[in-house]
């Protein structure tokens, strides 16, 4: 394969990600760490008259970047709902039976393991997430032996399971909020609804009015990415000539996210330091509840449900595909990667308050689940 071919394959988000991990580990153990640090504590300002967001660059990547994701991730579930592979229930059974059993039976996992330490179950929800990047990414690295429709099944999955993502950090993830700023975000999902309803075609009044409602968000004690959800549930599909402005934007956003930004978020999360973490510390509950409950419960759970619903009439087995060759791809499922690392920084906002032992299980976990599934499916398809 040339670099070209490498670019625009499916598998160069997930070697960026690899790469960007690497890059940030070591860094953090080495003499550099205190440049690294640095870095991530960088104050940026922006102001504009008495309004004033002022933030370190970790957080400016995790409220800011984050929500552009979140913005390509809300284009995605439209596109899919209202003419993709979520369109219809034949179509959308098996992947959103499987990934309700993703998410479930991970958190029951780690709830097994901290259901006792009341801080400790704020991170109930970070083995439930999968990095549809990365899990694509290692999909893509088995090549054309890969029936389409477990890719599919896989892409469909991992958009429902990010949508569950966003519905959870709306509901349990939420701090003290301001009756002020909710109001302008409201007015301001409003005003885009109405450009929605009234055919408005020009993107940039989409945009301005979404760069107010992120604002507001952010503000508002509600995280500020859940306003590149609801921006992107506004966007018209189709317009009077055919052509699609989510399809569009998705098109302009996919490398800027791919390239760019799920990298920068996982150099800036990444950096664990090693040499803090005692061995013993990966076995206590919270780092053993986050590996097992993606290592373990991520497969059982997409792989348990899925069988149930196929063997009950629910749903059917992926075409040309086998039991194994979902088996492997529900243990990728298990890779938690940025999704998780982005809702372990919601749920422990002190990030060494487990000595990092919680950040180092997610990338244990989420290797474990990426070499074991592709050895699976390398071995089932060859």
């Amino acid at each position: 394969m040339n670099i070209q071919k490498l670019i625009h394959s499916d598998a160069f988000g997930g070697i960026l990600l690899i790469l960007a991990t690497v890059a940030a580990l070591l860094l953090q153990n080495s003499p550099l760490a205190h440049l690294y640090e640095s870095f991530l504590h960088t104050p940026v300002k922006v102001q504009f008259g008495s309004l004033e967001i002022a933030k370190p660059l970790l957080l400016w990547v995790n409220d800011g970047l984050m929500a552009i994701f979140f913005f390509l991730v809300g284009l995605e579930v439209k596109r899919e709902v209202l003419g993709g592979h979520l369109s219809s229930l034949d179509r959308v059974s098996l992947p959103a039976i499987a990934a309700l059993g993703g998410m479930l039976v991970p958190a029951l996992i780690y709830i097994a393991f901290n259901g006792s330490d009341s801080f400790a179950l704020n991170g109930w929800a970070i083995p439930t997430a999968t990095d549809i990047a990365f899990a694509l990414g290692i999909l893509a690295l088995l090549g054309s032996k890969v029936p389409q429709s477990l890719k599919i099944f896989l892409m469909a999955l991992a958009i429902i399971d990010d949508l569950g993502a966003i519905i959870i950090i709306a509901l349990f993830y939420t701090s003290q909020l301001s009756v002020l700023s909710l109001a302008i975000s409201s007015v301001s999902l409003a005003l885009l609804i109405a450009f929605n309803r009234l055919s408005v075609m020009r993107k940039s009044w989409y945009l301005l009015v979404g760069l107010i409602l992120w604002v507001s968000v952010l503000k508002s004690g509600v995280h500020a990415t859940l306003a590149g959800v609801a921006l992107a549930f506004t966007i018209p599909f189709r317009s009077t000539d055919g052509k699609s402005m989510v399809e569009e934007l998705e098109h302009d956003l996919h490398p800027w996210v791919t390239f760019f930004i799920l990298p920068l978020f996982a150099f800036v999360n990444a950096g664990v330091d090693l040499r803090s973490i005692a061995p013993q510390e990966l076995l206590s509950s919270v780092p053993l509840g986050i590996m097992l409950g993606l290592f373990v419960g991520k497969q059982l759970g997409v792989f348990g449900f899925s069988f149930l619903a196929i063997k009950m009439g629910l749903a059917k087995l992926p075409q040309k595909s086998t039991w194994l060759q979902l088996y492997g791809v529900a243990v990728l499922t298990g890779i938690g990667f940025t999704m998780s690392l982005f809702i372990d920084s919601l749920a422990f906002e002190d990030a060494q308050i487990y000595h990092f032992a919680d950040k180092l299980a997610i990338l244990l976990g989420s290797f474990a689940s990426a070499l074991v599934g592709y050895l699976i499916l390398r071995r089932v398809l060859r």
